[in-house]
């Protein structure tokens, strides 16, 4: 086993230990609406509420407190990842006139979701519609999806608009999307037909019930599985889901007829409207099913005339007036913002604000949210509060922290998949319908599997994730991260990676280690953030490179500065592979 694998296996065990106990002690703030105790609160919150909190944001959840902060965040615009991939695309287009095929194609998304993560003015709601594209899934690493990445980038822009209303615009924003529809086939499904034996595809039917809205088992608005001889109890069967795909039938591309071609390919006349990738789905009567419907409880009259419109309605009404939706989503939500295993109370409380937000709406989105992130729960620490960060958060806190800038505007990051190399992880690139990992997951032989906690990010730990993530932090603070490409330095052109650090504080104190350590704590770990023995170690670390004096002539000024910048590295790179860092406390 070489060095670098001992250190990745170490990386992983100790961040399952710290999945278990993120901080120890408990510390509660009295009024989780209020003004933060301490600028390490405000930091916490927004590590929870953001892409990673910086001063400035700091500066503005202590001015405003965090209630205040959430409303005042949702009510600015939303960012656009569809215009920007569109401005991208323009570029393209113009530097190579001639090339008709020339497109800006995925790339375009994954550069409009890191510019938004990282400079977008609305974090919160990037930061929620990340979150509900982990649960409702789309990817770009399927091929008829990766296809339409203009279309992808709207649908992010989809979850971050109707994320913040009610969840049952949500539910019929993702059902009509085309990109969903041909994600999970429910585009262009048509009606039984007993001459060929052909029956409406059942896959959207299926995983809208088991992953978009309700689960596979009953329960308690506190999470908890409700039983029945002992068993948990079913919350559908075969028959649920073949009566439900009746519902989802009939709905095809948006392109200003209900012909046969529209349905069939969105083209109309032999012209295909090229927004019908992103215009909500519409119904074809004489391909929806007209006999009765029945499922979870309800049931549609047979309809004498074909209303697809009539169906969806009551199949997503249904859905959403399901008692599950409350504790499913919102255990999830609370999961992908603030802590993998929260408590029952903690559970039951935003499953309270989805059923009412106060006003008698049921599935206000932004109740939710609320409730998410001013649970007590959520404003405190335990010996069981905390996640596991999953990479791709990692490195917009780092990004965030230290203000890095993109030479081109693109923020051109790219893919991250490569576990071995990269992130293991890229935005809107999840493996399945499953996301990159499940709510449940629990990773065998920790001692968080041995205190029964769920860990869901540690699917993604193991080794060749560990060192391919500690060896794409060393490159990346040393040379930037993203694709190469040319930049004015100093007026001279050179070639560096797009995205770039402002790392001058630091190495304005790199002749002091222990102040350069607590200056790079408090980007990355504000507060008390980082442990004091850690702080040691690092310093220790970061002084054992030595910085040359000047000579007489001053003829090694250069190896001087990148001494000083190697110092830098080193304390920046130290502390992104710290366990420590690694969980979101």
């Amino acid at each position: 086993m070489t060095t670098m694998g001992n250190r990745a296996r170490a990386l992983v065990a100790a961040a399952a230990l710290l999945a278990l106990a993120a901080c120890g002690g408990s510390k509660e703030d009295e009024a989780p609406g209020g003004l933060p105790a301490s600028r390490a609160e405000a930091a916490r919150f927004l590590t929870q509420a953001s892409f990673g909190p910086t001063a400035a944001e700091i500066d503005r959840v202590m001015a405003l407190g965090y209630r205040a902060w959430i409303d005042d965040q949702l009510a600015r615009p939303a960012s656009s990842n569809r215009a920007f991939w569109d401005a991208q695309d323009a570029e393209v287009k113009a530097a190579d006139p001639t090339n008709t095929s020339a497109t800006i194609g995925a790339d375009g998304v994954y550069n409009a979701f890191w510019r938004h993560a990282l400079t977008g003015e609305d974090q919160l709601r990037q930061r929620l519609a990340f979150a509900l594209s982990q649960i409702f899934v789309i990817s770009l690493a399927d091929g008829n999806v990766g296809n339409q990445p203009r279309a992808v980038a709207h649908y992010l822009d989809m979850l971050g608009e109707k994320g913040t209303l009610t969840y049952r615009e949500l539910l019929e924003a993702v059902s009509l999307h085309p990109m969903m529809g041909t994600y999970l086939t429910s585009i262009r499904n048509r009606k039984a037909d007993t001459r060929t034996g052909r029956v409406p595809d059942e896959n959207y039917a299926r995983e809208v019930m088991q992953l978009f809205a309700i689960g596979l088992v009953e329960l308690n608005d506190d999470g908890s599985v409700k039983q029945a001889n002992g068993a948990a109890k079913e919350t559908y069967g075969p028959a649920d889901i073949a009566g439900l795909a009746k519902v989802f039938t009939g709905w095809s591309w948006a392109c200003g007829d209900l012909s046969n071609t529209c349905f069939g390919n969105g083209a109309l006349g032999g012209v295909s409207d090229p927004e019908r990738w992103t215009k909500p789905m519409v119904g074809y009567p004489q391909y929806h099913a007209t006999e009765e419907k029945s499922f979870l409880g309800t049931t549609i009259a047979a309809q004498g005339t074909a209303d697809p419109a009539a169906s969806l309605k009551a199949g997503l009404d249904a859905l959403a007036g399901h008692p599950n939706v409350g504790p499913f989503i919102g255990r999830q939500l609370i999961q992908r913002l603030v802590t993998s295993n929260p408590s029952p109370a903690y559970v039951a409380a935003v499953a309270a604000a989805f059923a009412n937000n106060g006003a008698g709406v049921r599935g206000d989105m932004k109740a939710v949210v609320k409730a998410v992130l001013l649970h007590p729960e959520a404003r405190a620490t335990s010996d069981r509060s905390g996640k596991l960060r999953e990479p791709v958060l990692r490195l917009s806190a780092l990004l965030r922290g230290f203000g890095y800038a993109s030479d081109s505007g693109r923020f051109r990051v790219g893919n991250t998949d490569n576990a071995g190399s990269s992130l293991g992880q890229t935005a809107m690139r999840s493996p399945s319908v499953f996301n990159f990992y499940r709510p449940g997951y629990v990773a065998p032989g920790t001692q968080a599997a041995a205190a029964g906690l769920v860990a869901p990010e540690m699917a993604l730990a193991q080794e060749t994730t560990a060192a391919g993530y500690v060896n794409y932090m060393r490159d990346g603070i040393s040379g930037g991260f993203g694709a190469s490409g040319t930049a004015t330095v100093n007026g001279a052109q050179v070639a560096r990676r797009d995205l770039q650090p402002n790392f001058a504080a630091e190495i304005a104190l790199a002749d002091k280690p222990a102040e350069l350590v607590q200056q790079v704590a408090d980007k990355l770990m504000p507060g008390d953030g980082m442990p004091e023995a850690l702080k040691t170690e690092i310093a220790t670390a970061v002084g054992a490179i030595a910085i040359p004096a000047l000579n007489s002539s001053g003829s090694n000024q250069t190896q001087i500065d990148n001494a000083r910048r190697t110092r830098v590295n080193a304390a920046v790179f130290l502390t992104m592979v710290s366990p420590e860092f690694q969980v979101q406390k």
